[in-house]
């Protein structure tokens, strides 16, 4: 048997598996929701940290973003509504780059 059985089985420690208290937190409750007043901050500069060390000293490579987006997730009306926002801006872009290309063109 392995410890996590043995420690299980002992009648010490039984009511540790049926005790809601010591559950793992499940994974659409993990994350904090925010609403869309707030989805800037996944692409703002300003939000945007490079670490090159952790807390230890030790090397490493990623960024505050990454952070942000491991706590905090859009609500489930918000990113639906951000994809389609997203689609739109796209779009718009699209259009403007093609307005200014069209005039440079006859110039």
């Amino acid at each position: 048997m392995s410890a996590q059985e043995e420690i299980l089985s002992d009648g010490r420690f039984s009511c540790v598996a049926r005790d809601p208290r010591f559950w793992e937190m499940p994974e659409k409750e993990r994350k904090v929701k925010i609403d869309k007043r707030f989805r800037a901050m996944f692409h703002d500069k300003k939000f945007k940290l490079r670490y090159t060390v952790d807390k230890r000293g030790r090397p490493v490579n990623y960024t505050s973003t990454e952070n942000l987006r491991k706590f905090y997730a859009l609500s489930e009306s918000d990113s639906d509504l951000s994809e389609s926002d997203s689609k739109e801006l796209t779009v718009k872009k699209k259009k403007k780059k093609k307005a200014k290309g069209k005039g440079e063109g006859d110039s």
